[in-house]
């Protein structure tokens, strides 16, 4: 989470001009190379964005595998089994709801 606000605040203190030192273009060539060398900086920042999420959301995923695989595991050694849990607990609840 820190890593992900580090990298926030760094995005927010970057600007998206080419240069501070470049000048404002005087003329139509400048203007277009200006523009394509922006939107190519704007485009690169995107990919990369796009490529630490989607990391980021395959870390998710094995972590969440891990998770169900630990679940799992402590489910058998404790001798219980899911669907059989929750089908008894579906049918008492069912029994309780009659006496409402």
């Amino acid at each position: 989470m820190s890593d992900m606000k580090c990298e926030l605040d760094e995005m927010e203190q970057t600007n998206y001009s080419i240069n501070s030192n470049t000048m404002d273009p005087k003329n139509n060539e400048e203007l277009i190379i200006y523009v394509q060398n922006l939107l190519q900086n704007v485009q690169d920042k995107f990919s990369l964005m796009s490529e630490q999420i989607i990391s980021r959301i395959d870390d998710m995923g094995n972590r969440i595998d891990d998770l169900e695989k630990s679940i799992s595991d402590l489910m058998t050694q404790a001798g219980v089994e899911g669907h059989h849990q929750i089908g008894d607990n579906e049918q008492n609840v069912g029994l309780n709801s009659n006496y409402f």
